[in-house]
C-alpha cells in the first residue's frame, strides 16, 4: 500500500491527525468480515484505549496465557505504534486465535461480520469475567451470566436486580431494555429487563433508522395463541407488549437485518433496501425521558447481492475526517460519499454496498 499510503498523506497533508495511525489490514482467505470489524473498533476511542492500556500493563508479565484478548491487545499496540503513519499489518496471530477459538470461522468461505463482532464482544467479557474471578473472589463475580446471541443477558422481574460483573467492555457497549407487557383485562403491567450489546433491527425499503427504532419499540397486541398469563389475573388473557430502551449504551452498535430467510426459497436472501442513517441520531421515540444523541462514527459495508458470498468494508469516521477501508487499502472520502452506502431504491441494482452494522457515539459522553 506504500502509494496509496503516500497518497493518504498526501491528501491529509498537515491535517494529518497527531499520533494517529492508518493502516490497512491484509486478508487472508475471506477474512475481510474480520478485518472491516477491527476497523471500526480500532477507531472506537475508548474501546481501543482500554486495549493499549492492557497490553502496556501486561506486556512484562510473562506468564499471561494468549487469549483472544492478549492478541487484539497486541494487535492494536502494533498498529498505534509504528513508526510510519500508513501501511499494512498482517493480523495473523489474532486471525488464527478467532479460527483456534471459533470452528465458525475455520473455513475460508464467506462470514458473517455480525456474527464475527458478537463472538469477539462475548468472548472478551468472558476472559475479563475470568481474569476478574481469579484476581478476586467477589460474590457478585461468582453469579453465571445467561448468555443470549448479542450479549450477556440478566433477567430483572419488576425491578428485582442481581447485579452480574460489569466489564469495561459491558461501560462501552451495553445498554438496557424493558420489555413491559400491559394486560388487557386488568391493566397490570409487568416489566422485564434485559441487556443487549447491539439492537438488530428489522429493515423496510425507502426507511430510515428512526423509522426502523419507532418499529421495535411499536405495540404489539397478544391475542387468539398469543395471549400472556397474567399472574394477577391467574389466566392467559389478551395484552400488549412493547420494547423501550431504558438505558441507552455509551457507543450504541446497530445490526441492520439485511439477510432474511424466504420460505419460498428454502433461503436466505440479501436485502437491499434503502435505509437512511443519519449522521447525528436521536433517540427519541424509544426514551422514557429526555432524548439521547449520537454520532456516527463508523459503518460497515456488505458488498455483493446474496448473504453467501460479498465482500466486507469499512468507512470510519477520524478526527472530523472520513476514510474508506477495504482489507490492504485506506483512502480518504468525503463525508457526502457516506450516503452511497444508504441501500438500493430497486431490488435490482449495480449498487449492492449496503450499510450494514452502524457505531454511533454518544455526544453527551464525548462533551
Amino acid at each position: 500500500m506504500g502509494a496509496a499510503g503516500s497518497k493518504l498523506e498526501k491528501a491529509l497533508g498537515e491535517q494529518f491527525p497527531e499520533g494517529e495511525r492508518y493502516f490497512g489490514l491484509e486478508n487472508f482467505g475471506n477474512t475481510c468480515y474480520c478485518n472491516s470489524v477491527l476497523q471500526a473498533l480500532y477507531f472506537c476511542v475508548p474501546f481501543r484505549e482500554q486495549l493499549l492500556e492492557y497490553f502496556a500493563n501486561n506486556k512484562n508479565l510473562g506468564d499471561v496465557e494468549e487469549n483472544l484478548f492478549t492478541c487484539l491487545a497486541d494487535l492494536f499496540t502494533q498498529i498505534n505504534s509504528q513508526k510510519k503513519k500508513t501501511g499494512v499489518i498482517a493480523p495473523k496471530r489474532f486471525v488464527q486465535r478467532v479460527k483456534k477459538q471459533n470452528e465458525l470461522f475455520r473455513s475460508y468461505m464467506h462470514q458473517d461480520a455480525h456474527e464475527f463482532l458478537n463472538f469477539l464482544l462475548n468472548e472478551l467479557v468472558d476472559i475479563l469475567e475470568k481474569e476478574s474471578k481469579a484476581s478476586k473472589d467477589s460474590p457478585e463475580s461468582s453469579s453465571p451470566l445467561k448468555k443470549i446471541a448479542n450479549g450477556s443477558r440478566t433477567t430483572l422481574a419488576n425491578g428485582v436486580q442481581k447485579e452480574p460483573l460489569v466489564t469495561w467492555v459491558h461501560k462501552i457497549f451495553q445498554g438496557i431494555l424493558t420489555n413491559e407487557t400491559r394486560c388487557l383485562r386488568c391493566e397490570t403491567v409487568t416489566a422485564r429487563d434485559e441487556t443487549f450489546l447491539d439492537l438488530s433491527l428489522d429493515i423496510e425499503q425507502n426507511s430510515s433508522i428512526t423509522s426502523c427504532l419507532k418499529n421495535f419499540s411499536s405495540t404489539e397486541t397478544l391475542n387468539a395463541e398469543d395471549k400472556f398469563f397474567c399472574d394477577k389475573c391467574c389466566s392467559l388473557q389478551e395484552a400488549q407488549k412493547r420494547m423501550k430502551i431504558k438505558k441507552p449504551p455509551y457507543i450504541l452498535v446497530i445490526h441492520l437485518k439485511r439477510f432474511k430467510y424466504i420460505e419460498q426459497l428454502g433461503r436466505y436472501k440479501k436485502l437491499s433496501y434503502r435505509v437512511v442513517f443519519p449522521l447525528e441520531l436521536k433517540l427519541s421515540n424509544t426514551m422514557e425521558d429526555a432524548d439521547s444523541e449520537y454520532s456516527l462514527f463508523a459503518v460497515v459495508v456488505h458488498v455483493g447481492s446474496g448473504p453467501n458470498h460479498g465482500h466486507y468494508v469499512s468507512l470510519v469516521k477520524s478526527h472530523n475526517h472520513w476514510l474508506f477501508f477495504d482489507d490492504e487499502n485506506v483512502e480518504m472520502i468525503d463525508e457526502s460519499a457516506v450516503q452511497t452506502f444508504f441501500g438500493s431504491t430497486q431490488e435490482y441494482s449495480s449498487n449492492t454496498d449496503h450499510g450494514y452494522i452502524l457505531f454511533y457515539e454518544s455526544i453527551a459522553c464525548k462533551s
